[in-house]
């Protein structure tokens, strides 16, 4: 007998029923209790050579946590000295340097680029003489266990397309993120929770919106999706049983749940069903997972102290931070950190230094944390934003109040563990911090790295979708060697 069309509409009802069935998971939340699936996700992906759990080569790292700085923090307040700025205060940005480059809507219209240097201190530090400004006192004493890349670069000059190339590698929304790359690559290491996990904190700056479009699974399997936890009573909303309705009641509807949705996977064929199937069953499991996971009362006071008193309040970065370790410590694949508030185009000084007090302390603490638990050379932890900031001042300007435009072709970013060589600075900017004299990192470049380093070839991590082979890195990225220990 021929099996019927597939049809979209009515299947997509049909799911969003029984979701309502649930009976306190929600259809929304669903979609993003995942568990990675060990099965081809549709038959034009047959062309792929992907194994869930199987790297193409040795791995150095098992998993990533990424501190996304959400807004772009100034390189010149923080790393990239540059006492030229100050030398040449108030003077044009000199032509020969800006050689037209591009410029946003914000500052296209200024008539003059007066030039604006750090009003703050810095110090050198470590084996490598890193250069670390004053508002970062906690990050100077692990120089030595960071690779600082001040060479990095980007395509976009904008917040949500610059964002968005930095988490999927296009500019575009709907394509799959980082994390959903590694979920489809890898797998995950605890069946007990999601292989991707999101956490949100807002700074006390001026913030930029973070949306559901940069945890997306795209055309990948929906087992993929991240899933966003929040600060609120329930870290995973309708994660828990209804009233009047026990563990063994809820074991029972989801198997009959279970029978209803494989019937219908076997009518039309369609895999979503069988991603709905495994939710199901990943928030089943996260009843017990979630709350253990999320509850800090077991830490070492030595370890709440290390990260500050704000890691007991939930939802702020230093708790983020240190939920971010134990989720890492229990086999979470990817863990996606966003701290909004780097928006500096206006009181920049003021801003960052409360933006600074916010994430200092718990980001060094987190890459101490997990060196002394032995966890450092497996987890790879990355910090920064989308772009950097110009070394002109947009809008008012005096020695003590300025502020900075978006920068997309050089600023910097900090890595540390995963088999990156620690207490390296690498790449270099000219005098002006305007251009990249020494060793660029392009964003696919950094994607590659990460792949890599996970034992993944980022020209091999490929799924076919309407005709089209997809990677993270799109058609370039190249290997940065140098920063691989």
């Amino acid at each position: 007998m021929e099996k019927p069309v597939f049809d979209f509409g009515m299947n997509t009802n049909r799911r969003h029923f029984l979701s309502k069935l649930s009976l306190g998971i929600g259809s929304a939340a669903l979609g993003s209790l995942l568990v990675p699936d060990l099965f081809k996700s549709s038959a034009e992906n047959s062309v792929n050579d992907i194994v869930a759990g199987l790297p193409h080569f040795a791995p150095k790292a098992k998993r990533v946590i990424y501190l996304f700085q959400n807004g772009a923090p100034s390189q010149f307040e923080l790393f990239d000295h540059k006492p030229l700025l100050n030398k040449m205060f108030g003077e044009d940005l000199p032509e020969s340097i800006r050689a037209g480059q591009r410029l946003t809507g914000m500052t296209s219209n200024q008539t003059r680029f007066p030039l604006a240097g750090s009003i703050f201190d810095f110090k050198q530090y470590g084996s490598s003489g890193a250069w670390v400004s004053e508002l970062l006192p906690h990050t100077a004493r692990i120089v030595d266990d960071i690779c600082i890349i001040k060479s990095m670069n980007t395509d976009a000059i904008n917040h949500d397309p610059a964002l968005t190339f930095f988490q999927t590698g296009a500019q575009v929304g709907n394509r799959p993120s980082m994390g959903s790359w590694l979920s489809y690559g890898l797998g995950s290491e605890n069946q007990n929770l999601p292989g991707f996990c999101v956490l949100l904190s807002r700074g006390k700056g001026n913030g930029q919106g973070v949306y559901s479009k940069l945890w997306t699974n795209g055309f990948l399997d929906s087992v993929h999706q991240g899933v966003q936890f929040s600060s609120g009573e329930n870290p995973v909303l309708y994660l828990g049983d209804p009233k009047g309705m026990d563990r063994s009641e809820r074991r029972r509807m989801l198997d009959k749940l279970a029978k209803l949705n494989q019937g219908t996977f076997e009518e039309f064929g369609d895999p979503e069903v069988t991603a709905k199937i495994e939710q199901y069953e990943m928030a089943f499991r996260m009843q017990t997972a979630v709350p253990e996971i999320t509850d800090m009362s077991r830490e070492p006071e030595s370890v709440l102290k290390m990260y500050g008193p704000e890691c007991l309040k939930p939802g702020t970065y230093a708790a983020n931070c240190l939920l971010a370790r134990k989720l890492s410590e229990q086999g979470v694949r990817f863990i996606q950190l966003y701290h909004q508030g780097w928006d500096g185009h206006a009181s920049l000084p003021k801003e960052i230094a409360g933006q600074c007090m916010d994430v200092d302390q718990a980001s060094a603490a987190l890459v101490t944390d997990l060196k002394q638990r032995g966890l450092l050379d497996e987890t790879l932890v990355i910090w920064g934003g989308e772009f950097g900031r110009t070394n002109f001042c947009q809008g008012k300007f005096t020695k003590e109040d300025y502020g900075r435009d978006h920068h997309p072709r050089a600023f910097t970013i900090w890595m540390a563990g995963g088999g990156i060589k620690p207490g390296l600075v690498y790449g270099e900017t000219d005098d002006f911090g305007y251009n990249i004299i020494k060793d660029p990192v392009h964003v696919h470049d950094l994607h590659a790295t990460i792949l890599h380093q996970l034992g993944l070839d980022h020209e091999r991590l490929v799924f076919k979708h309407q005709g089209r082979r997809y990677r993270l890195t799109d058609v370039a990225g190249k290997l940065v060697k140098d920063i691989i220990s």
